[in-house]
């Protein structure tokens, strides 16, 4: 049985053709549209039909809270206001029955069925790119909460009255560890007097944005102001993530996203010790890494959503 996974992103869409054992047989990808939800889902059906196959239905992953078919709100897409039915607008143009889920929650599901959290019961994902997005595994199950919106790691606050978020809330980790949070912070301390080669390194790779790529040759190069912002992104998720181990003591913590599949372990490790100091009591056990299918985590994620709802009829 071949399912259709897609990865939505606030940069960019991946679509792939997944086949039972959750290996990719084909994929494709392109810019998330700025034009808002129905752009986004002609975009998505061009790539469907791009990557062909003989699939039965498409799991899709969208970046924010989803219930019921439908997505409730979506801070880091432009044009996503009211509640969106993307069941109904991509089986319409697709002929193709359609299930949706949060892009954190089916990205930790493709790494719990064929990645890094296999064999885990009690995991946390953390997804690094435009924003910051997460996902749970609660006793050997993934765990959506009763409306489908936990595993939010994004929209922890961590400072009380701090930076804006895009959510319209102050404070959250996205608000400083999510690459639009931390572009804008560049942005306004380049504005002060501070100098990065950050922006022209994002001119000379082709970028409309301070992309992954983008940050990981500006770390690199020792660039002083984009270790700083990112120093502060990394502190902040190491907030948020020890208060979630505080409340919920998972045994594993998978770092996926952009910037993990850029920075590697060297991240899982950074983020691991900023998050020490916040947890109660550690367990011994607790291990921190970067998601082993790197962009493919939610494609086969979103994808063997698609299959579990065929399957189940």
């Amino acid at each position: 049985m071949q399912t259709v996974g897609v990865d939505v992103g606030g940069t960019n869409i991946e679509v792939g053709l997944v086949g039972d054992d959750h290996e990719v047989l084909g994929n494709a990808k392109q810019n998330t549209p700025v034009e808002g939800p129905d752009a986004v889902l002609d975009v998505i059906a061009d790539l469907v039909a791009e990557v062909g196959g003989d699939p039965v239905g498409i799991g899709l992953g969208i970046p924010g809270v989803v219930h019921e078919g439908r997505a409730l709100t979506v801070p880091n897409l432009p044009g996503w206001g009211d509640p969106v039915d993307l069941v109904g607008g991509l089986s319409d143009r697709t002929g193709l029955p359609v299930v949706l889920g949060n892009d954190g929650n089916v990205g930790l599901l493709g790494e719990w069925l064929h990645g890094a959290a296999k064999g885990h019961d009690d995991v946390l994902g953390v997804w690094l790119g435009t924003g910051v997005g997460g996902g749970l595994v609660l006793g050997g199950r993934p765990y959506l909460g009763s409306h489908g919106a936990a595993g939010e790691i994004g929209h922890v606050v961590v400072r009380d009255g701090g930076q804006l978020c895009g959510c319209g809330r102050r404070g959250c980790v996205e608000a400083y560890a999510g690459r639009r949070s931390m572009q804008t912070a560049v942005r306004a301390l380049v504005d002060a007097g501070r100098e990065t080669t950050l922006e022209q390194l994002r001119i000379d790779k082709g970028k409309e944005s301070m992309t992954s790529s983008v940050w990981e040759a500006a770390l690199e190069d020792g660039d002083d102001l984009a270790q700083e912002v990112f120093a502060t992104g990394v502190d902040a998720l190491g907030v948020g993530i020890g208060a979630v181990l505080n409340v919920l003591d998972v045994d594993l913590v998978v770092i996926g996203g952009g910037l993990a599949e850029k920075l590697g372990s060297d991240l899982a490790d950074r983020i691991a010790e900023s998050t020490r100091p916040w947890v109660m009591r550690p367990s011994p056990d607790l291990r921190f890494c970067v998601a082993a299918l790197g962009d493919d985590s939610g494609v086969v994620g979103a994808a063997a959503l698609s299959r579990s709802s065929v399957i189940a009829g």
